[in-house]
């Protein structure tokens, strides 16, 4: 089938013929319709902050048909409608048996391995040389491999050309605020970053019913896009000659409520932490940070009681909790469509990556 491969790190990605194996051991194979493009595919990309691997098939945001099961696989047959997904749930280790987790550990997300966790081999190949695979997913490829832990069967119903944003994006900006942050009705909620991952956590704040969201961001023309998000103010930390926790502070009469970084730079990190109030605001890091940085902030911001929590995937476990979400959005609780920029044919997935880079998505 054809696959859009990446040779080398920030090269444009090539359409070539590739070959899929058959899936292994609790591994099923899948015929991707629709995929997105997530900033994380771009960071791996680039690979300039990490361990490169390449030639690597990209993708992790997706859905599909499975098209054939491998032994041991009971829960999923030929013909369901599913989410392929960059973490698991094998159902057997203590994170999965805890109500508390999502960390799998077997199938947690890994940024380094290029193969199937089964046999440690790549199921793709060009002319017998292997080509690496991304998060277990691989989801620039017409068909792919993943193991069944990281697939969600969802509702047949369900417009696989709406939902895919479900299995990363919006499900780990969502589960931030509702499972984690928890907003009360009324109480302020600040979301610093406004791309895909934060509008979905000001999502999660509109429906908890907060009162005020404020969104911060460095480009203006985010602004507009994210009061349909429900976001009601906006800080531009450009805009200011004092920090911005400062501002936010003074805005919102010692604090807001909760706040949700959706960046993965340091200094939001360590801004959304100190702008919460003191007493009982909690403070809630999506954004995964490069491998060097370092969050400093003074031992006091603690002792006066706020709460710092970290989260991953929204909280979600993949199997359990994301055919729900999708139903959700059957429900009409949730809107995908407006989270939805540009849509592109396959062949042209090289703009994806311009609208990207350039900011524009």
């Amino acid at each position: 089938c054809k696959a859009a491969v990446a040779w080398e790190a920030g090269k444009p990605l090539v359409m070539e013929e590739v070959e899929v194996a058959p899936p292994q051991k609790h591994e099923v194979r899948i015929k991707i319709l629709f995929t997105s493009l997530c900033h994380t595919d771009v960071y791996f990309w680039e690979a300039k902050g990490q361990t490169p691997l390449f030639p690597r098939i990209f993708g992790h945001e997706a859905g599909g048909i499975v098209e054939s099961v491998g032994e041991g696989v009971t829960d999923l047959q030929p013909g369901d409608h599913v989410l392929p997904i960059f973490t698991g749930e094998c159902g057997d280790c203590p994170h999965c048996h805890s109500e508390e987790s999502n960390m799998c550990d077997l199938l947690r997300i890994n940024t380094e391995r290029g193969g199937m966790i089964h046999d440690g081999e790549s199921r793709f190949s060009i002319n017998g040389k292997p080509i690496h695979h991304f998060l277990g997913t691989s989801t620039f490829s017409e068909y792919t491999v993943v193991h069944s832990g990281q697939v969600a069967k969802i509702n047949p119903d369900a417009p696989l050309d709406k939902v895919w944003i479900v299995s990363c994006g919006l499900s780990s900006g969502l589960g931030a605020t509702l499972n984690v942050a928890k907003p009360k009705k009324g109480q302020s909620v600040a979301i610093f970053g406004l791309g895909a991952v934060g509008l979905a956590a000001a999502e999660g704040a509109r429906i908890a019913g907060a009162s005020r969201i404020i969104g911060v961001d460095l480009n203006p023309q985010r602004f507009d896009q994210a009061k349909e998000f429900g976001v009601t103010e906006f800080v531009n930390p450009r805009d200011h000659d004092k920090p911005v926790q400062q501002v936010i502070a003074e805005m919102t009469n010692g604090g807001v409520d909760r706040s949700v970084e959706c960046t993965g730079s340091v200094q939001p990190m360590i801004q959304a932490f100190e702008c919460v109030h003191d007493g009982w605001g909690v403070a809630v890091l999506v954004g995964v940070p490069s491998k060097d940085d370092a969050f400093k902030t003074h031992p006091m911001n603690f002792l006066n009681e706020r709460t710092l929590k970290g989260t991953f995937f929204g909280n979600y476990k993949p199997k359990t909790d994301i055919p729900g979400v999708v139903e959700k959005y059957m429900n009409k609780e949730l809107e995908l469509e407006k989270f939805i920029t540009h849509t592109l044919p396959f062949s042209e997935i090289n703009k994806a990556f311009d609208y990207m880079l350039k900011g524009e998505s």
